[in-house]
């Protein structure tokens, strides 16, 4: 593709990695064919190919108008197209900078900047979010519907066994998980331990970051990153083998740490270092001798593979090896390389794509008549229990449950 970019960005770092994603783009119109808005509106805009035209125009100086913003925020950045792509085009990463600029030309008006500032603040700080899920929880019967699908209740976690072992793993905790699902980190510090390795909890650790970067606000989510990598860094010097976070949207953000911070010389190494620590915990676990789950709590389990798991870290397959290795019976999905809409405060935003995608995700998943539906994002989760007809859980709480001692609990792959 040709590019000739506007004075204002041609040689800033952001504008020769634009340029460079541009001119990588052949519009072959491969990615419409795997893009969840274009498939339920049918709208070139709102397909990759017509998003990178949008974006192409404003770096080259067109003004960005509504209507621009509108298709860019309808994205889901589920990185599906990247997966289909065969030019290898980072679509994300010029869509990141795209939505930059448009913020930049074409502030938002007032209610929706006190909105995704209200998203920040409350998502990403656990000392503010946990009391008030906690009240909302308290209160549930009492809320309307389109409250209620919000707030799940209170789950208790199971025990977590003291530190051990010689082996640490640093986990990265997420900041709504613990509050609205404690039992899957329960579950994957109980895994570990049986497989001889202790979960090391970072006091100081804050949100990944990716809220606040997937909302118009870069320099908070880069102040996250480097608050979360002072946090793990002792532990990392004491020999924590690894940074394991088992919401996959959390892990593809502290994979992109490197690059995200490779302009920062106080934390660029650092930063590197973490992000080629981090894995998502069926990474770690496919390392690791499991025991099988014994034979009354095995299931026939559907597994919606999120976004980040699949497309953002390329782990596709990965989770259902696992869950058959155990005994479980996976049954296929249909169209499993589709969003469910979730997309993190993309249900929120834009709630009305979000619901069409979340209810033909859960008809695909329910085609093998499971028991359970199991997920690897806490979004996904409370985005698919909001309307499942079966329960929908994180797929380590599948392997804990019912798992015998591990004979050995070393490394065996």
């Amino acid at each position: 593709m040709e590019t000739r970019l506007a004075d204002f960005i041609r040689d800033t770092p952001h504008g020769r990695e634009a340029d460079a994603i541009l001119r990588a783009c052949v519009h072959c119109g491969f990615c419409t064919a795997t893009c969840p808005t274009y498939q339920l509106l049918g709208d070139e805009l709102d397909g990759p190919r017509g998003r990178i035209y949008q974006i192409k125009q404003v770096l080259e100086g067109l003004q960005p108008d509504r209507s621009t913003r509108m298709h860019l925020d309808r994205c889901l950045t589920c990185r599906s197209c990247e997966t289909t792509c065969p030019s290898g085009v980072r679509y994300s990463r010029l869509l990141d900078i795209g939505r930059a600029v448009v913020a930049e030309k074409l502030p938002r008006p007032l209610h929706q900047r006190l909105l995704r500032w209200s998203l920040r603040k409350i998502l990403t700080v656990p000392g503010l979010f946990a009391p008030m899920l906690s009240l909302g929880q308290m209160t549930r019967g009492l809320q309307p519907a389109f409250l209620r699908e919000k707030v799940p209740p209170r789950q208790k976690a199971p025990p977590i066994p003291a530190p051990s072992h010689s082996r640490k793993v640093i986990l990265a905790e997420g900041c709504v998980q613990p509050a609205y699902k404690p039992a899957t980190n329960a579950s994957l510090a109980r895994i570990l331990h049986r497989a001889g390795i202790d979960a090391i909890r970072a006091p100081g650790e804050r949100c990944c970051g990716a809220v606040s970067f997937h909302l118009d606000a870069e320099a908070e989510a880069l102040d996250l990153m480097r608050a979360n990598i002072d946090a793990w860094w002792p532990h990392i010097e004491a020999g924590a083998e690894a940074i394991i976070s088992s919401a996959s949207g959390c892990g593809v953000m502290i994979k992109d740490y490197a690059r995200a911070l490779e302009h920062d010389p106080q934390y660029v190494e650092r930063a590197a270092t973490v992000s080629g620590l981090c894995l998502d915990a069926v990474e770690f676990l496919s390392r690791v001798t499991l025991a099988p789950v014994e034979e009354d709590s095995r299931l026939t389990v559907a597994f919606q593979s999120p976004c980040t798991l699949q497309h953002g870290q390329q782990l596709a397959g990965r989770v259902e090896a696992l869950l058959s290795a155990a005994g479980h019976t996976v049954v296929p999905v249909p169209d499993s390389h589709m969003c469910c809409g979730s997309a993190g405060t993309y249900s929120i935003l834009q709630k009305s794509l979000s619901m069409r995608l979340r209810d033909r995700k859960i008809s695909c998943l329910m085609e093998g008549n499971p028991d359970a539906i199991a997920t690897a994002n806490i979004g996904c989760q409370l985005h698919l229990e909001s309307a499942a007809r079966v329960p929908v859980r994180h797929w380590v709480e599948l392997l804990d449950d019912g798992a015998g001692a591990n004979p050995d609990g070393v490394e065996s792959r």
